[in-house]
Order: C-alpha cells, then sequence, then structure tokens
C-alpha cells in the first residue's frame, strides 16, 4: 500500500509555527540589507549551465558534483541556481546597469539547490539572503557588506557567531602564491583526483574536508604571507573600517570559500553550536567575475550569501525564542447562520482597513470558538449572535484584559482601528 507523496530528500517544509520564524529570520536579514540601500532583485531560479560553470569555476565541487542540471525540452542545458552572485552578475551585464550610478547595491532571497549528501543544516534545497555590490572597488564598501550581515545576525539576538575574514590577493599575489603552494603539494603523497585538482586549482585542495588531506596541508604556504603591496593595504584598509563600525573579527589565515570567483577580501560568519557545519553566511569580492561572463567592462564586486535554515538552527542553538507570531489581530465569532453571514461582511470591511481577521468556521458554539480565538493570538474578539443582530451591535471583547463592550455594528471598523492603536 502506498505511503503517499512525500517531500524530496534534503528539502525541508516549513510550515506554522516553525514558517513564523522563518520568515522573520528571512525579512530581518533582507532588512538590513534594505537600510544600506541595496535594491531587491528577483533571480531566475534557473540559468543557462555555462554560467555557472564560468562564473563558479569548473574546479568547484559546485560545479563538479553537487549542481542540479538538465536538458529543457529544447535540449539546452539548464541547472538550478547554486548560488545567487553569477546570476547578479549577468542580470547586470544583461540589463546594463553598470552603465549606471555605481556602486550597484542589490539585494535578494530565495531558494537555492546544491545536489549533496543531507545533513542538519546541509539541505539539496538552501534558503539564503545575498547582497551583491557591484562596480567599485573600494575597502569601505567592503567593510559596509560585512557589517549588513553582521547587524542582521545582531538584530535576531543571536551573539555566538563570530567573524572569520582573509585576504585572497590580487593579480599579483595569487600568480607567486600558486607556484609556492604547488610546489608544496607535489611533494605529498596525493590521490590522483587530488593531484589533478592541485593542478588545476592549487586552493582547492585547501579547502578539501577529508581529515587526512587537511592533515597533510597543516604546514601548506598562507597566501596572506604572498600579498601583493597593494592587496595588504588593501586588507588593513578593510580591518581598519570594521574597527571604526565595531564589528569584531578574527583573522583566519587558511580562510578558503568553495567558489573560484574570490579575490582580496573574504570572509565567513561561523556559529561552533552548530557542530561540524558552522558556517552560517560568508561571502568576498570578487575582482574578474564581469569579464569572465562576457561583460563589456571588468568590474569589481563584493557581496555574502547567508544560509537562513543555518541561522535557524543557530538560534536553536543559543535557545533565542522567536516571536510567536499571531495569525491574525482579530477574531470573530459567530453564534449562527445569520451572525455568520454578518460578520464575514465586516470581516471583509477590516481587511479593506489593513486589519487581519479570522472567522470560527464550521458552526462551533461559543466555548469552542472562544478557544479558537485564544489559540489564534488575536487581540480582540467579535462576539455576535441573532440578539446582538436585532440591536445592531457586536460584543467586542479585549483578549488581553477581558474588557467587553458592545459596538453598533457601523461603527466597528473604527472602534476595531482604536483599540489596536
Amino acid at each position: 500500500m502506498s505511503q503517499g507523496f512525500q517531500a524530496p530528500r534534503g528539502i525541508p517544509d516549513y510550515y506554522p509555527p516553525a514558517s513564523a520564524d522563518f520568515r522573520r529570520v528571512r525579512d530581518t536579514l533582507t532588512d538590513a540589507a534594505r537600510r544600506a540601500g541595496y535594491g531587491h532583485i528577483e533571480l531566475p531560479v534557473f540559468e543557462d549551465t555555462a554560467l555557472f560553470a564560468r562564473g563558479v569555476g569548473e574546479s568547484t565541487d559546485v560545479v563538479s558534483k553537487e549542481m542540479y542540471t538538465f536538458a529543457d525540452r529544447g535540449d539546452r542545458s539548464v541547472t538550478l541556481r547554486p548560488e545567487g552572485t553569477a546570476g547578479v552578475m549577468r542580470a547586470v551585464i544583461q540589463h546594463g546597469l553598470d552603465r549606471g550610478q555605481l556602486p550597484v547595491k542589490l539585494s535578494y532571497a530565495g531558494p537555492f539547490f546544491r545536489y549533496e549528501k543531507p545533513q542538519t543544516g546541509r539541505y539539496r534545497q538552501l534558503q539564503q539572503v545575498g547582497v551583491e555590490a557591484i562596480g567599485v572597488d573600494d575597502p569601505a564598501l567592503d567593510a559596509e557588506v560585512i557589517a549588513v550581515a553582521d547587524e542582521g545576525y545582531r538584530r535576531l539576538g543571536l551573539s555566538g557567531f563570530r567573524l572569520e575574514i582573509t585576504s585572497l590577493g590580487d593579480d599579483e599575489s595569487r600568480p607567486r602564491y600558486r607556484e609556492a603552494l604547488q610546489q608544496f603539494l607535489f611533494g605529498l603523497d596525493l590521490d590522483e583526483p587530488t593531484r589533478q585538482r592541485a593542478q588545476l586549482n592549487p586552493l582547492r585542495v585547501l579547502d578539501d574536508k577529508r581529515p587526512e588531506i587537511k592533515a597533510a596541508t597543516a604546514d601548506a604556504p598562507l597566501l596572506i604571507d604572498y600579498l601583493s603591496d597593494d592587496a595588504r593595504a588593501h586588507f588593513e584598509l578593510v580591518l581598519a573600517h570594521l574597527d571604526r563600525l565595531g564589528v569584531p573579527y578574527e583573522l583566519n589565515s587558511r580562510l578558503v570559500r568553495g567558489l573560484d570567483y574570490y579575490t582580496k577580501t573574504t570572509f565567513e560568519f561561523v556559529h561552533d553550536g552548530l557542530g561540524a557545519q558552522s558556517g552560517i553566511g560568508g561571502g568576498g569580492r570578487y575582482d574578474g567575475l564581469m569579464r569572465q561572463l562576457g561583460g563589456k567592462q571588468d568590474l569589481s564586486g563584493i557581496g555574502f550569501g547567508l544560509g537562513v535554515d543555518r541561522t535557524m538552527l543557530a538560534l536553536e542553538a543559543e535557545g533565542v525564542a522567536g516571536t510567536e507570531a499571531a495569525r491574525c489581530q482579530v477574531f470573530g465569532v459567530p453564534l449562527g447562520t445569520a451572525a455568520k453571514a454578518e460578520l464575514v461582511g465586516v470581516a471583509g470591511q477590516l481587511r479593506a482597513a489593513g486589519i487581519s481577521v479570522d472567522l470560527a468556521y464550521g458552526d462551533r458554539g461559543l466555548k469552542g470558538a472562544m478557544k479558537a480565538a485564544d489559540r489564534s493570538g488575536a487581540k480582540i474578539a467579535l462576539v455576535l449572535g441573532d440578539r446582538e443582530i436585532e440591536q445592531r451591535v457586536v460584543e467586542v471583547k479585549n483578549l488581553t484584559d477581558g474588557v467587553q463592550q458592545q459596538v453598533c455594528i457601523d461603527d466597528v471598523v473604527g472602534q476595531v482601528q482604536r483599540l489596536l492603536g
């Protein structure tokens, strides 16, 4: 016998009451970006596969192992978006946003998709909030982006997280470091896939999570020691701006993000309450990405992606309770068919006035309907029966203090507005 349909493996459902916490986390993180002048952009859920292969990097695990790629009905290869930066950059190029005021400051939120082993905090459909600031290479902008994320977390009540930061250098730093790192890696006893990765993109080897590889590369040279004078000066200014903004940080010279486009400032927010999957968000600067994706200009950018799912787990680990969202402000309790018809009309008027209203459906008695009113989180109950209809009044009950009064039906909207302030 069939067990019925279930959500795909590794993809969570969010439903009441947890969905209220989900929305609070997403909206708080997004609102921090809005206050810093980031405009909203809505991105396609799938794009041309080549966009991610070229932008994210073919040597990354994201492209080589984790993308949901398929042929559409026109036999074109498309991919469910695994991250947001490449899509934002594509939109900026396509719509000529880079020809306007710079930097272009955009924020987005929604689902992203990666095929990996499902576990706590690591889902195949992950929810993120992201920002991108494109067109200006200014250390103060790097610090602003980081401060936006830090503010979002703190407004949610998180305290047990930390910011790890480093610099991945520039076009002058990277070749010298690549040569030194490859010389070190080729002296190790590596398996063939890892050796090929070291040949193609040696920095990716340092991002390998296998314990044996982490142990073997413990003494690998650090990119921070190979920074050019310009890259070092840029990084020092970023840190100075973070100090002015009051954003605490820890230097982590071994920090490697999982995407190829990062240069210069690179950062990650981590929360030890999540165990091995400790990252709750991160990002960095990406010089050269616009050129890689076919842009006529070669503008630098910086951004982040913050995990909504991971942030919810971090809040849970800290015991930070979300504000239980009321389903409505007003709950209607009709006692009889005529009363229900009357309250349906009143509910419509209240909703038109911007007040959220629910009704007791299903012909419940007074006791059961009032219990439903209490569970709804409403502040006011409207009780209407045949006697009240005859008198053209409604019993308006304040569910906080229990005070009850009769109000003329024609005056209900105004009185409810006054009671709700």
